[in-house]
């Protein structure tokens, strides 16, 4: 991420809004890893096969199907006494930007849910619509909640893909490392929940489990990464912050979209309708592709 996002996500950090705050906090900073032993030990550290996601197992057809799940008391077995050596924004196992090589730039938008952040902001939806512009839509449980018809229409629209927001809206951490005044999850079983709890309800009303996963604050250490990674997602993170967690004005949030580089995951809301990302969005997108850019979903490309 460029120096002058970075300070983008700094300047807007403390005036973010509660119901989804996304910024800058250091990220990547390590921590003291320190377990229990003063070490992890190494039945605690998962393979590689592990951290890349669930294992494939062959079929009796001869075709790969996912590995189980691992349940609750697996997790934590696993990773309980493994400490963490880096928290932020872009640690281990969180994706920026896509794939070496490609040119086009995926536009992921939150909805947070809760106090402040139950919001619909169809006037962004109808942007996207109107344009053909597809989209990656991360969305908390308590959003699906308190909007299911709107969850419905979205989730028919083959324009967007879901993604998993969280269950409720925390930050991921296994020592309770909290981004924004935001609690995170305390523990290992916490990151379970978190990620898990949404998964089932995506589940449920999709009838497929969701392939992406972003936590509220968009804050992990490299052990919650992990977790998300053995229960079959990926971690979502982004390369430029396009609306400043739902502060910024119009013409910034076209600034900030229009100018984000070739291969470029782009965050933005969809919960706070009357702010400046649906008109700042309005702006950019025919400029971006009167210039050749192109959109992609995250499953398209990753």
């Amino acid at each position: 991420m460029s120096v002058s996002r970075r300070t983008l996500l700094l300047a807007v950090a403390g005036g973010a809004l509660a119901g989804c705050r996304t910024g800058s906090s250091g990220a990547g900073s390590a921590l003291p890893s320190l377990s229990a032993s003063g070490s992890a030990p190494a039945s605690a550290i998962p393979s590689a096969g592990q951290a890349d996601g669930p294992a494939e197992a062959a079929s009796p057809t001869g075709q790969a199907t996912p590995a189980p799940e691992p349940t609750r008391d697996e997790v934590v077995e696993r990773y309980g006494a493994l400490a963490p050596s880096e928290w932020g924004l872009e640690v281990s196992g969180v994706i920026t930007e896509l794939p070496e090589g490609e040119t086009a730039m995926a536009l992921t938008f939150d909805a947070c849910g809760g106090s402040g952040g139950n919001g619909y902001d169809a006037d962004l939806i109808d942007v996207l619509r109107s344009y053909e512009v597809p989209a990656t839509l991360f969305l908390n449980a308590r959003w699906i909640d308190a909007n299911p018809d709107e969850f419905e229409q979205l989730a028919a629209d083959p324009l967007f893909e879901i993604g998993n927001h969280g269950t409720v809206h925390r930050p991921l951490s296994v020592t309770g490392r909290s981004a924004y005044g935001i609690a995170g999850t305390g523990g290992v079983g916490e990151v379970y929940d978190e990620v898990a709890g949404n998964a089932e309800k995506l589940a449920g009303l999709l009838g497929r489990r969701p392939r992406f996963f972003r936590s509220g604050t968009a804050h992990y250490d490299d052990v919650a990464t992990r977790v998300v990674a053995d229960l079959g997602q990926k971690v979502a993170g982004f390369t430029v912050n396009g609306d400043g967690g739902a502060t910024l004005r119009p013409a910034e949030v076209r600034e900030e979209f229009g100018s984000a580089p070739p291969g470029a995951i782009v965050i933005g809301h969809l919960n706070h309708p009357g702010g400046g990302t649906a008109p700042g969005v309005a702006a950019a997108v025919p400029e971006l592709l009167a210039a050749g850019r192109r959109f992609v979903r995250l499953s398209d490309v990753l």
